[in-house]
Order: structure tokens, then sequence, then C-alpha cells
């Protein structure tokens, strides 16, 4: 197979190529600027920006299936940029898909497209998406997954999009380097009661879930055209995890807190104070922030194992053991929670 990655020298991105590569596939690389790490026998690398319209379209020309797992995350920025890349880039990568004839696009979502701060407890993918949004990256993904789920079928293309949730590991420079970080600067405290449960996904299942649904994804098959859920299988305590991760780099539990409706306040202030002086820099709390903090937010994956067999084969254990055994942490790069 021949595929193009979008997003290549990213977290979960660089998993996906290199699953590819140890299956025999051939890859085409697509990244904003160099990552050495992806110079090996086997691939491509084109560099383009996904706001570039015919750069991304050409990407796609002679490719079989295109994994777009590249968009910008985080809870603060301007829409225009969230939109750009999330939602116009995405349109790009369709565009390119049906101008060259590539039967399938995997499409990298996220369980944000259906949240609007209130809990999500072991919903399926018949959630409806919501009619507010809390922050730019949840509404430009689901602009662009509604964008992805309608080309099925068009010109040939086989479409689906996965919603893994909170995507961790070694290699990760989003959550846990940031997480250390406020951890470090005395800048965390728990919100709410403690007892919120939510979903993660270990990056080596979430990459491995996109082979997967690949593999399956035909026109006349159940993947095409739907949205999947992924993630370990079992939710966790929020707190209790954080703690755990806090710990693999030597930090102390998080042992201030405040109240969820404390935490919603405090955010919408900070968010009116930002936006009013024009502040770029990201609040310290925000009302997305404050409901991922305090709320349970996990997922029925049932749709995910029986459509192209998808089993977390990496545990939370060993996955955390894998992340022990790859410290120290690196910077924080990132802007957020995907």
């Amino acid at each position: 197979m021949h595929a193009l990655v979008t997003g290549a020298g990213g977290f979960l991105g660089r998993y996906v190529v290199e699953q590819l590569l140890a299956r025999g596939d051939r890859v085409r690389a697509l990244c904003r600027r160099d990552h050495p790490v992806l110079a090996r026998p086997g691939v491509e690398i084109v560099h383009a920006n996904l706001a570039d319209a015919a750069a991304t379209i050409e990407a796609c020309r002679g490719v079989d299936v295109v994994f777009h797992t590249a968009g910008m995350a985080g809870i603060w920025g301007r829409w225009r940029d969230y939109y750009a890349t999330n939602t116009l880039g995405t349109r790009h990568v369709v565009e390119g898909c049906r101008a060259h004839r590539v039967g399938k696009l995997v499409f990298t979502s996220s369980p944000s497209v259906v949240f609007d701060g209130r809990p999500l407890e072991g919903v399926d993918e018949s959630a409806p998406y919501p009619r507010r949004w809390l922050c730019h990256y949840a509404h430009s993904k689901a602009l662009a997954e509604q964008c992805v789920l309608a080309a099925n079928g068009r010109d040939g293309l086989a479409t689906c999009a996965l919603r893994p949730h909170l995507v961790w590991g070694p290699r990760d420079p989003h959550f846990g380097p940031r997480l250390v970080e406020r951890a470090r600067r005395g800048r965390i405290c728990r919100v709410g009661d403690g007892a919120n449960l939510i979903d993660t996904t270990y990056v080596e299942n979430a990459a491995e879930a996109h082979l997967l649904a690949a593999d399956a994804l035909r026109p006349d098959g159940p993947v095409a055209g739907r949205a999947y859920f992924l993630s370990q299988g079992q939710p966790v305590n929020c707190w209790e995890w954080i703690n755990r991760l806090l710990g693999l780099a030597g930090l102390p539990p998080v042992s201030q807190s405040i109240s969820l409706a404390a935490a919603r306040r405090w955010g919408a202030v900070l968010e009116g104070t930002y936006r009013l002086l024009g502040l770029r820099r990201e609040p310290p709390m925000t009302r997305f922030l404050a409901a991922q903090l305090g709320t349970s937010h996990y997922f029925d994956i049932a749709r995910a194992r029986r459509d192209f067999g998808y089993v977390p084969t990496i545990t939370t254990e060993e996955g955390l053991r894998r992340m022990a055994a790859a410290r120290p942490v690196p910077s924080p790069t990132g802007r957020g929670p995907g």
C-alpha cells in the first residue's frame, strides 16, 4: 500500500508512519518543516502547509490511502487559525483525494466534536454535535469531520473518522509535558470532587486503529462514511491517572482543589479578560478546560471493535511502563490536549 500521512512528524502521525513501514507499506510524509527522524528508506518527504490548497492536493497524487492526522490542537487562539488548518486544510485533503482518485481517507478527529461541557458517560457515535462550542478546536474539527464523512462515496472515495480520546505515550509533545510544566509551576489544581472518569488512548493503540480502519475501509463496507470513538476500553479516574503521570516525572500528587462551578466561572472571566486585552497566550483556566478536568467523559468503542476489529492491545499499565522507560519528559511544545 502507498500511503500519504499528513502531520507525519507529529505525535500520532509518526507512530502511524512507523507502523506502516513495519508492515512493508510505502509512505509519503506531508510535513510543514523538516523532521530528520522521518528520513528513512520507504519514506518520501513532502513539505507543505495544509492551508496551501494546490500543494496539499498535489501531495495526494498517486497514493492508495490518506491518513489525515495533521491539525492544530489547543484550547485557545484565534478562530481563523483553527479554521484555516483544521477545517479548510481538511477540505483541501478531501479535494486532493477526489481529484486524484484516492480510494481511502482515514481522518483523525476527536471526541471533542460532541462535547458541550456536560458529562458524556458511555456514549456511542449516535451522540449529536453540540449547538454551542467551548473552544475553536472542537468546532473546527467538527466541521472537518462532517466534510470528510460527506465526501464518502464521491469519486470512488471511501472515508471514515476516528475519535481517539486523550492520546498519550512516549514522545508526547502536548498533554504530558504541559501537565508536568503546570505542576512544577504550582499552576494545577483538582477541578470538582475528584470522582470523574475519563477515557484515554495509548498512542500505539491509536495508530494501530488507523491501519485497521484503512484495511477494512471499502465502498460497500460498514466502515465507509462512519465515525468511531477510540480508547483503552476502560475509563480511569481522571485525577488518579494525572497523579500517576506526575509521579513518573518525580512530582507529588495534586493537592489543591476547586469546585467545578468555580472553575467554570473563573474560566469565563479569564476568557473575557484575555480577549478584551488582546492577549494571545493561553489563560490558566477556560470553560472548556474546567469541563474537561471536572466532568466524566468516556465512550462506547463497540462499533470500532465490531467494524474493524479494534482491540487496545497495549494496556494502560504497559503504556505507563513504557512512559517510565522513556523518561525524561520533553519540554512542552504543544498547545493543549487534542
